[in-house]
């Protein structure tokens, strides 16, 4: 019997090509939306391994591995802990797991879990979310009650569509509390303390996609420590500047949660990741109802409570991308996001563009577009696609322009990082998002960039962009 899967020539399928012209559209052009990112080679390989093939429902044993040593209760980020990897990648140890065959799943789940845990001083880490957006359900699920109210961000001043957006199924279970920033772009904190006294929510959560401040976790913490509610941070944006030392770490202000994507400024698979301080014991056994035992009860609430098989392939590289957080290079990598940020955003300003906010303290810039030029943010997203630099168009708050067509657009620094780019190629790339800027003007619509001389001028831009794109080649892609 002939093993069709065996005879598939990839030249002859479709998606094998529009995979190709991916690839040539991510050399030459500059991804500039600060959700993405590129991964490395050994991420890569990880993701398209044999680990696809299994099933692996539950979880590794936690026996053995004494992760509640004084220097992990003492959360000193600058301490060398002992992780025991050598340990994890030896010992045979009973699982939790529905299917067998599990003992190198164990060991690769294991080694994940340290990793994390080294990487953000937590107690405890849940690898097996299979995005944000689910690490961020579980959580609900493992602390409140349908109509448990949750103070969150306001989508619209830059918060998250999972932190209550009318739209969403969590929205529809929760009762979902939204705060703002003040005019400043800085968060409200005294609007937080008083609707935290008001409604007494049961999770007050601090996460956002297009906040450029740095928050002060202090306050937030003692705000929520005054009305013992669970303290949340969704860092998905920031957590690779965090894992880098440039960032503040929510739990080590006493945050008792913090989710993230693994990819974004963290380089990794895309995926999800929780980490919590508490508690941690086998989730076969449900514990008592308290903020000492939520890793346990987050265990739980991921398996069997919102998710079913793992994904053991992003697993093993979320692993891979964990270790390479760990190393000095990636310090140096989220140090100069950073800097890439404020110069590109410095630059931008000299344009004459409105930042909210007034810049940039982390990895993103937003751009008011319809306050600078007059322009909306979607025709000019679609104008710096034709160049090959990749933004998206983003509300900003007060917006009047509606989703499809928002006022602002969002941009950052952590893919043209990885890339290897610095400060000089940031000016060049001010100095083409206000020449394609002009050109929107000169052209009134997205039918006026259909101009034979507009056309020749963004052809123009678009070599440029093409020429700088090919001196910073793109992790694991050769051409």
């Amino acid at each position: 019997m002939s093993n069709h899967l065996s005879q598939v020539n990839p030249t002859q399928d479709p998606i094998f090509d529009l995979i190709r012209q991916e690839e040539i559209r991510q050399t030459e052009g500059l991804e500039l939306i600060p959700s993405e990112n590129y991964v490395s080679a050994n991420v890569l390989r990880a993701m398209g391994s044999i680990l696809t093939n299994k099933y692996s429902e539950g979880y590794p044993s936690f026996e053995g591995l004494n992760w509640h040593e004084e220097t992990i209760a003492s959360r000193n980020p600058g301490q060398n802990f002992n992780w025991d990897e050598e340990q994890i990648k030896e010992q045979i140890l009973p699982n939790y797991r529905y299917y067998g065959g599990q003992t190198n799943i164990d060991r690769i789940e294991r080694l994940a879990i340290a990793r994390a845990m080294k990487l953000f001083h937590a107690d405890h880490a849940n690898v097996q979310p299979h995005s944000g957006a689910n690490a961020n359900e579980a959580v609900y699920f493992a602390w409140c009650q349908p109509g448990d109210k949750i103070l969150a961000m306001n989508l619209g001043h830059g918060g998250h569509l999972t932190h209550g957006s009318p739209v969403t199924r969590s929205a529809k279970i929760y009762h979902f509390i939204p705060y703002g920033t003040t005019p400043e772009g800085d968060l409200d904190y005294e609007e937080i303390e008083r609707l935290a006294k008001e409604e007494q929510p049961k999770i007050i959560l601090i996460g956002y996609s297009a906040f450029m401040k740095i928050p002060d976790f202090a306050r937030l913490a003692r705000i929520g420590k005054s009305i013992d509610a669970l303290l949340m941070a969704d860092m998905a944006h920031v957590a690779g500047l965090i894992a880098g030392g440039v960032h503040p770490n929510p739990l080590d202000f006493g945050f008792h949660v913090m989710t993230t994507t693994t990819h974004k400024t963290l380089r990794g698979p895309r995926g999800g990741l929780i980490l919590s301080n508490g508690n941690v014991a086998s989730p076969l056994k449900k514990p008592e109802h308290t903020l000492e035992n939520i890793p346990i009860l987050i265990d739980r609430a991921v398996f069997p409570g919102t998710q079913g098989g793992p994904l053991e392939h992003v697993i093993a590289a979320k692993a891979v991308s964990f270790d390479e957080a760990l190393q000095p290079e990636f310090q140096d990598y989220a140090q100069q996001i950073v800097r890439n940020a404020k110069a590109l955003a410095s630059s931008l300003i000299d344009y004459g563009f409105k930042l909210q906010g007034g810049g940039t303290d982390n990895h993103l810039i937003l751009i008011n577009v319809q306050a600078s030029f007059h322009i909306d943010g979607k025709f000019f997203e679609r104008a710096l696609d034709s160049v090959g630099l990749t933004i998206n168009a983003n509300s900003v708050p007060g917006d009047k322009g509606g989703a499809f067509r928002p006022s602002g657009v969002r941009l950052g620094t952590p893919a043209i990082t990885t890339r290897g780019m610095k400060e000089p190629e940031m000016k060049q790339l001010a100095t083409w998002i206000k020449e394609v800027l002009d050109l929107c003007l000169k052209a009134q619509d997205e039918n006026g960039l259909k101009k034979p001389e507009v056309q020749a001028a963004l052809n123009k831009i678009h070599q440029s962009v093409i020429k700088l794109s090919k001196k910073f080649p793109v992790p694991a892609i050769s051409h």
